[in-house]
C-alpha cells in the first residue's frame, strides 16, 4: 500500500516538472514574441507598415531616414537560398552514402567527422571567407568580386548546414524499413534505383524537415554572415556585391552606439519580428508538406 503511494506520488512530482518545463517553453515564446510585437508596433507608430515592407532602401542612422526593409529580406534569401543549393546536393548525397552504401565502420568514422562542421564557432566561417573564399576562390574566378560579397556568404553558410542535412536526412532514411528495400531488390532493382526510387521517397517527410532546419538556420545566421557579406544595404541580385541582411541589421543597430528607446533602436525590434514571420511561415508550410508525404508503415 505504502509502496503504491509511494509511486503515485512521484508520478505526480514528474508530471508537475514536466509541466513546468513545457510551461517555460512557452511563457519564453510568449514573452519574445510579445516583446516583438509590442517594440514594433511603437515603431509603426512612426514609420507606415507600407513604407517598411515596400520601401527600397534601408538608412536608419542617416538624414533623410530610409526604413525600406527590401534590400534586408533580399540579401537574407540571396544568402539562404545560395547555402541551400549547396548544402542540398552534398547533405543529401553524403546521407545516402552513409545510408545506403557505407559499411559500418566506415559509417563510424565518417558521421562524426561530418557533424564535427556544425560545431565550429560561426565567426571561424566568417574569417574563413574574408581570408580565403573571397580572395582565393571567388575573386580569381569572378574579377571583379568585391573583399564583402554575398556569394562567399552563401558558401561558408552552406558548408554550415551540410552537417544539418546530412544529419537528419540520414537518420531518415535509416528509418524506412528493410522490407522496401528488400522488395525493391527482389524484383532486380539496382542499388541506385532503390536509393533513389524507392528509400529517397519514402523517407521525403524526414529529408524535406531537414533541408527545412537548414534553410532555418541559414536565415537566421549571423557573424558568419555579417563578416563576410558586409553591411550595405543594396537591393541586388548580384551575388558578388556586398549586402545587409536581417541578422546583420540586428547587429550593426546592436552594438551600444543606438539610443535605446530611438526609432533606430525600435528597428531591431521590427526586423527581428520580420525575420520570426518569415520563420514561421516557412515552418508552417513546412508541416502541410510533411503531412502531405508522410507515410506510416506497420
Amino acid at each position: 500500500m505504502m509502496r503504491s503511494r509511494w509511486v503515485a506520488l512521484q508520478e505526480g512530482a514528474v508530471k508537475v516538472i514536466f509541466f513546468a518545463c513545457a510551461a517555460v517553453s512557452l511563457a519564453t515564446t510568449a514573452g519574445i514574441v510579445g516583446i516583438l510585437a509590442w517594440e514594433s508596433f511603437t515603431f509603426f507608430r512612426h514609420v507606415s507598415v507600407w513604407e517598411f515592407l515596400a520601401g527600397t532602401e534601408w538608412a536608419p542612422n542617416f538624414d533623410p531616414r530610409k526604413f525600406g526593409v527590401l534590400p534586408l529580406v533580399c540579401g537574407t534569401f540571396m544568402i539562404g537560398g545560395g547555402a541551400l543549393a549547396l548544402a542540398l546536393p552534398v547533405g543529401l548525397g553524403s546521407a545516402l552514402f552513409l545510408s545506403e552504401y557505407a559499411h559500418a565502420s566506415l559509417r563510424a568514422v565518417l558521421k562524426p567527422i561530418l557533424e564535427l562542421l556544425a560545431g565550429i564557432p560561426s565567426v571561424v566561417y566568417g574569417f574563413f571567407a574574408i581570408h580565403f573564399v573571397t580572395p582565393y576562390v571567388l575573386q580569381p574566378l569572378i574579377p571583379g568580386t568585391e573583399i564583402f560579397n554575398a556569394a562567399s556568404a552563401a558558401i561558408v553558410v552552406g558548408v554550415m548546414i551540410i552537417p544539418t542535412i546530412a544529419s537528419v536526412s540520414d537518420d531518415a532514411l535509416r528509418a524506412v524499413p528493410r522490407s522496401l528495400r528488400e522488395a525493391a531488390y527482389a524484383v532486380s532493382a539496382t542499388p541506385l534505383e532503390v536509393s533513389t526510387r524507392v528509400v529517397l521517397p519514402a523517407a521525403m517527410s524526414g529529408v524535406v524537415a531537414a533541408v527545412l532546419l537548414a534553410f532555418a538556420r541559414a536565415i537566421g545566421e549571423t557573424m558568419a554572415v555579417a563578416l563576410a557579406a558586409g553591411q550595405t544595404p543594396k537591393l541586388t541580385l548580384n551575388p558578388f556585391e556586398s549586402i545587409h541582411t536581417l541578422t546583420g541589421s540586428i547587429v550593426q543597430m546592436s552594438l551600444g552606439d543606438t539610443p535605446a528607446g530611438s526609432i533606430e533602436y525600435q528597428t531591431i525590434f521590427a526586423v527581428g519580428l520580420t525575420l520570426f514571420l518569415i520563420t514561421f511561415v516557412f515552418n508552417y508550410a513546412g508541416q502541410r508538406v510533411l503531412t502531405r508525404f508522410r507515410e506510416v508503415y506497420e
